[in-house]
């Protein structure tokens, strides 16, 4: 009833034939209104003869797929010549564990992981009738799902997972590729050909395993528990695979971790010696330079309250003169791709400060990222864009210089890692406001200001450069940033206001190019 009350792919029960007329299932058909049909086998009637009944209950429904569910007899050609493609799911990832008793021959074996499968059902019987065990559950494979076994795990347990987190995805993602005529079954090559085997960059089922590398002490609050997976596969430089090499200190907490990821990805973004300071996933300030301390300082800077606490992140080794500067400060965590002895000597006389070495960043870029919802997840491709001059088209009557494109793309490839609706000042290659996470553009400009006023070192709105991350829908957002002091503007363009926007930068002699695509960071 689970296929039927999911109609995957718009697929309906057309009858539900059962050979027990106290089976559960037809009371749970009637209150669906399906029709229902019990063909039982008596004592001595031979296999022909009861899949024969079978085909004339059968005769004159309409349907295109027959799904074998609980139903603990051996089909021959006499049905299965007779009706469309047959499907069974069977409570093990075949052709492990065939036969009756799939969840023990699991737990004897001693696997890890088990599973289920859903195929197609072939005749099982020689010429005389007679089962043949090597065909029992040997059909093509339409789709499996993988279902891990825990110790303590008896029978009844591991076939509840099964059938729960397993048989409960894979049979209707099966009866809705062959709703949607997207099976090819080639019963020659004894293949099944789905959308899950076609070559994608986003792939028809999307799989995930991960290993517990960490107990933590609590989620992102203290009555929530939490742990820590990895992906082993991943070769990308990552926090979760990072050593943490003072081992004294306590250990990485669930927002040490996210946390320190977000600081990670920003500073990966960089070829130039580049630093950031993360507070809630978001910069707290970001920079390039001619030297690490340099950019550490410059990042710093722009908001060394926020950054009180935070987690920082560099794309060189951590040298003696950068560490000290980051020693300066309360900092909960520290991640570089690697460290000279002298920065550890530094960095080691704070007991709590968090030193992750993540390893070369050379490494190769995931291309998707995900983030899981309740009933799912979602998939997308990694926002990778890294913009060029060429990519800019200047829509104000004032043209930026030279230095201010230069600040201009800086802003750009750092406000990806700004919540939206984000809001970037910078002046040369360093954030002097953030204005992050707001429901309002104009609230995001506020924010990034009165930073910049109040909480940058240094440095001011005045004559620097702003970046956002979407269009901006009227000119008011522009016009407060004018009136700060912004000189030029990058945003994506595309509003049905453009024009109005323009004007008003033409007004205020405010230099703004377009990009063309935006950078929305939701999450």
């Amino acid at each position: 009833m689970h296929v039927a009350d999911l109609a995957p792919g718009g697929a309906e029960l057309a009858v539900v034939l059962t050979n027990d007329a106290d089976a559960p299932v037809l009371e749970k058909a009637e209150k669906r209104g399906i029709p229902t049909e019990v063909v039982e086998q008596p004592e001595g009637l031979g296999r022909k003869a009861h899949e024969e009944r079978v085909n004339e209950a059968l005769d004159g429904y309409d349907y295109d797929l027959v799904c074998l569910d609980g139903y603990m007899r051996i089909l021959s050609e006499t049905f299965l010549d007779a009706q469309p493609e047959t499907l069974n799911v069977h409570p093990s990832l075949l052709p492990a564990f065939p036969g009756m008793d799939a969840w023990g021959d699991a737990l004897d074996a001693g696997v890890d992981v088990t599973g289920c499968t859903v195929h197609v059902v072939t005749d099982a019987t020689d010429d005389d009738g007679q089962v043949v065990e090597s065909r029992v559950d040997a059909g093509p494979i339409v789709t499996q799902e993988p279902i891990p076994v825990y110790d303590g795990d008896d029978e009844e347990d591991l076939a509840d997972r099964v059938l729960y987190e397993g048989e409960f995805k894979a049979y209707p993602r099966a009866v809705k590729w062959f709703a949607e005529d997207s099976v090819e079954v080639d019963y020659a090559n004894e293949v099944v050909r789905t959308p899950e085997n076609s070559d994608e960059q986003l792939p028809a089922r999307f799989l995930a395993s991960g290993d517990r590398v960490a107990d933590l002490r609590y989620g992102e609050n203290p009555h929530q528990d939490a742990a820590a997976y990895a992906d082993y596969s991943c070769e990308e430089a990552s926090v979760l695979n990072a050593e943490q090499l003072n081992e004294g200190a306590k250990s990485l907490s669930y927002n040490n971790y996210n946390d320190a990821d977000a600081a990670l990805n920003l500073v990966k973004e960089y070829d130039d010696p580049a630093a950031a300071v993360i507070k809630h996933t978001n910069p707290a300030g970001a920079a390039v330079a001619d030297t690490l301390a340099d950019a550490y300082r410059d990042a710093l800077s722009t908001d060394a309250k926020s950054a009180f606490g935070g987690i920082v992140a560099l794309n060189r080794e951590c040298d003696a003169e950068t560490a000290a500067e980051i020693t300066d400060s309360f900092k909960e965590v520290v991640v570089a791709p690697g460290y000279t002895d002298d920065a550890l000597d530094a960095l080691f006389e704070k007991d709590n400060l968090r030193v992750l070495d993540v390893g070369s960043l050379d490494t190769p870029v995931e291309h998707h990222t995900e983030k899981r919802l309740a009933g799912g997840r979602l998939v997308q491709e990694r926002d990778r864009q890294s913009l060029t001059v060429d990519d800019l088209e200047v829509v104000t009557e004032r043209e930026p210089t030279d230095e201010q494109l230069e600040s201009l793309l800086f802003a750009w490839q750092t406000i990806k890692h700004v919540k939206s609706n984000a809001i970037l000042f910078a002046d040369g290659t360093e954030t002097v406001g953030v204005g992050a996470g707001q429901v309002s553009r104009v609230d995001a400009v506020e924010i990034a200001k009165m930073k910049a006023d109040s909480d940058a070192e240094g440095k001011d709105a005045e004559g620097a450069v702003m970046a956002s991350d979407a269009f901006f829908p009227f000119p008011d957002a522009l016009e407060l940033a004018a009136d700060a002091g912004i000189e030029a503007v990058i945003q994506p363009g595309g509003s049905v206001n453009d024009e109005d926007v323009i004007e008003a930068a033409d007004e205020h002699d405010v230099a703004m190019v377009f990009t063309g695509q935006r950078c929305f960071r939701h999450d």
